[in-house]
């Protein structure tokens, strides 16, 4: 068995020693793990931490072995924004996210988003809101989608701004406006597909309505806990905001 195929690196750990076992998001083969020969020695190592972008290639006897992985560095984000903290949260908690999908199974389009984001944190007034997408991205590949298409009390398509937290359901500025207090904030350009970047104070509240689907649908189902990187991400985008 055999395959070559773009890849991010989402967690290594080391195998006696001088070796790691590498876990991979690919983008034709998806969740992957492998044995990187001298992954654990000092030059190898720095190209094993989370975020890295390599061109893998992936070979073993038969289809249910580990295997042994190749890997060859393309770009390493993680390392050009060592200064940010919240870009290096947003790289853990993507990796986390990245490791909830079944292994060995592509999802392409996931793969992609990942790579856009990694792509972008040198950015701050971008990479946040890229997040936000992805992970409703990660919610509705993994069958726990939101419904934001419409209202779920009148079936209006216009002025949403607001999900209930149970249903993941869309409710209108009007509609939902009684229930406020119980329903989370919607902004528009989760919806919307405006070419104006969103404000900040949209993103936190996108980041903040993301997290709790994570939590609820993906992560505590599986008995994990949200990554402490994830949910401190919006706390550090709302304290840029007042600065």
């Amino acid at each position: 068995m055999h395959w070559r195929d773009a890849a991010i690196v989402i967690g290594a750990r080391r195998h006696g020693e001088n070796h790691a076992i590498v876990e991979l998001f690919s983008r034709e083969h998806g969740r992957w793990r492998g044995l990187v020969h001298g992954g654990a020695g000092r030059r190898r190592r720095a190209w094993l931490q989370p975020g890295a972008e390599v061109r893998a290639e992936w070979r073993a006897r038969a289809p249910e072995q580990l295997g042994t992985l190749t890997l060859e560095p393309l770009a390493h984000r993680a390392a050009q924004v060592l200064d940010d903290p919240a870009a290096l949260a947003t790289v853990q908690a993507l990796c986390a996210e990245l490791s909830l999908c079944p292994e060995r199974q592509a999802y392409s389009r996931l793969f992609e988003g990942a790579s856009l984001v990694l792509a972008h944190l040198h950015d701050p007034a971008t990479f946040p809101a890229l997040l936000a997408r992805f992970e409703l991205a990660l919610l509705a590949e993994l069958g726990y989608g939101l419904d934001l298409s419409r209202c779920a009390l009148t079936g209006a398509t216009e002025d949403l701004a607001w999900v209930s937290p149970k249903t993941g359901r869309a409710a209108t500025r009007e509609a939902g406006a009684p229930w406020a207090r119980r329903l989370l904030p919607l902004p528009a350009f989760l919806y919307s597909s405006g070419e104006a970047p969103p404000a900040r104070e949209e993103v936190v509240q996108a980041l903040q309505l993301t997290a709790h689907f994570l939590e609820a649908r993906l992560f505590s189902p599986q008995g994990r806990a949200l990554p402490e990187a994830r949910r401190r991400l919006p706390g550090m985008l709302a304290k840029a905001v007042g600065q």
